[in-house]
């Protein structure tokens, strides 16, 4: 083993049934350096992860740590034992405990706390890290951004030398992004090895020092961040010298007729949410987009318009004819769709089959007193499977089990098969590899020459401003500006948001 090595995984393998998800990958993890795993949905991130912290049991391979030599390491127990500790996207705490208790938990002696001195114990380590949260507050009233910090201040505590960051930003803004980053490099500086598992290239290029790339289960390589452009990258994880990401506006923005009757208008239109009240409109063939810092209302502008959340106020018109939307099933009546941000919670149904989850829109538009026979539903599922491309096993196999970017795929056929006239992206590609994330956009922009319009919303700026051709710019729950044309840039996008209303018109 290297004398700077913290960790190191030689020759590790794993199989599942029918699936050789790992087949002799390398990886080394030096002392105080953040090393990025990256690699498409389905590379083998995960599965790597996952021996490495004893929830899954590799099949070969050597594992070693310095000053240990090599390990079993058999469950997550294991891992902390030895000094692996992972914070992982959906945070794993206790909201109903304070920030304390949740450093703490599981960890104490005997039957007694003296709550006076964990709290004083805790605040010392929550400062010495930077973490600007005071020990006895309830973790719940914490932002994402700052329980992330706690789960990495609890990892810390408990003597971890190699900390695992699984997709940590996904739901974070750009300044909770920065926060973080500072604590990860403050980590560094104490000798932590940090593994960094991202889907953000502008993030890895921040602040990493190494990457290792995998792709189909095998390891492509580690490169030095400086040696590593970033269009290499994308080569090295899709498998193919491709500029897709650069090229792909220009090949289907179609022109909008501004002189015909907007597919859907809204005027005032307010929610519960504390949105509005604004003006939208969308016309055939358009693909515009919200766009704002976290927080900003982007979410909340579209589930208003879907009649998702409740609507407080305005007239809306489908094809210059008044309608009144107010639940999600009027909205569908009128031919809208709507894949909303959250995935997990509010798009599949992860027990049912692939089948059931592509079919349960049309079923709901249709009546469950109209059900489909399972021939017809299985038709249905197949031809969007080919289409989007689905990887799943069968029509039967249970969504659960598929990887977070074809999970997406089969929300969006959902929303396909009813044919909709209107379709609300809501976050698409969150979470999901580059290749998958292409495959989208160029299908958005196919679906609008095809007369379909869009609504695109992206935390990513630069694939909003790839796949838009108007932007409306939000902050603090209010419309502050509209872009188009020769406006779409990043820079026009930010002082947009930092100049406020004066922007809007």
């Amino acid at each position: 083993m290297k004398e700077d090595s913290l960790l190191e995984m030689r020759g590790i393998y794993k199989s599942f049934p029918g699936v050789k998800a790992l087949q002799n990958v390398d990886f080394t993890l030096r002392k105080g350096e953040i090393h990025a795993l990256m690699g498409e949905n389905g590379a083998g991130k995960s599965t790597l992860i996952k021996v490495l912290t004893g929830v899954h049991v590799k099949d070969e391979g050597d594992i070693s740590l310095q000053g240990k030599g090599k390990v079993n390491i058999h469950s997550p127990q294991d891992a902390q034992k030895n000094g692996i500790s992972t914070v992982y996207q959906e945070i794993t705490l206790c909201p109903n405990l304070s920030v304390a208790e949740n450093i703490y938990i599981a960890r104490g002696k005997g039957g007694l706390v003296s709550w006076r001195g964990m709290n004083k114990k805790a605040q010392k380590l929550l400062d010495s890290l930077g973490i600007a949260v005071k020990a006895t507050q309830q973790l719940a009233s914490c932002s994402i951004a700052v329980q992330q910090m706690v789960a990495i201040a609890r990892a810390v505590d408990m003597d971890c030398s190699v900390l695992i960051l699984d997709e940590p930003t996904s739901s974070l803004d750009e300044s909770e992004v920065a926060k973080l980053f500072v604590l990860m490099r403050q980590l560094k500086e104490r000798g932590v090895g940090i593994i960094f598992v991202t889907h953000f290239l502008d993030q890895v290029y921040e602040v990493c020092d190494r990457i290792t790339v995998l792709r189909d289960g095998q390891l492509v390589g580690e490169y030095e961040i400086e040696n590593l452009p970033r269009i290499q990258l994308v080569s090295k994880m899709l498998g193919k010298e491709l500029d897709d990401m650069a090229d792909i506006k220009g090949e289907a923005q179609p022109e909008i007729d501004k002189s015909s009757t907007p597919v859907y208008a809204a005027e005032g239109l307010s929610s519960s949410e504390g949105i509005g009240p604004y003006n939208f409109e969308i016309r055939a063939g358009e693909v515009n987009g919200f766009t704002g810092l976290l927080g900003s209302g982007r979410s909340e502008s579209v589930r208003a318009i879907f009649g998702a959340d409740k609507v407080t106020g305005g007239k809306v018109k489908i094809d210059g004819k008044d309608v009144k939307i107010t639940k999600p099933r009027q909205a569908m009546a009128h031919g809208i769709a709507y894949l909303p941000e959250d995935r997990k919670r509010d798009g599949i149904v992860g027990d049912l089959s692939v089948r059931d989850n592509i079919i349960l829109a049309l079923q709901v538009k249709t009546g469950f007193f109209k059900p489909f026979s399972k021939a017809k539903a299985t038709e249905f599922a197949e031809e969007y499977i080919k289409l989007l491309d689905i990887k799943t096993a069968s029509v039967n196999t249970p969504i659960k089990s598929l990887s977070g970017g074809n999970q997406q795929k089969v929300i969006l056929a959902r929303w396909l098969l009813t044919h909709p006239k209107y379709l609300i992206l809501d976050e698409p590609t969150r979470g999901i590899d580059i290749g998958t994330k292409t495959d989208i956009q160029k299908l958005v922009l196919k679906l609008a020459s095809e007369g379909m319009c869009v609504t695109f919303i992206s935390s990513e700026t630069d694939e909003m401003l790839r796949t838009c051709s108007r932007l409306l710019v939000m902050r603090d729950r209010k419309l502050v500006g509209e872009l188009t044309g020769d406006q779409l840039t990043q820079a026009a996008v930010m002082n947009t948001i930092a100049g406020g209303e004066k922007n809007a018109e």
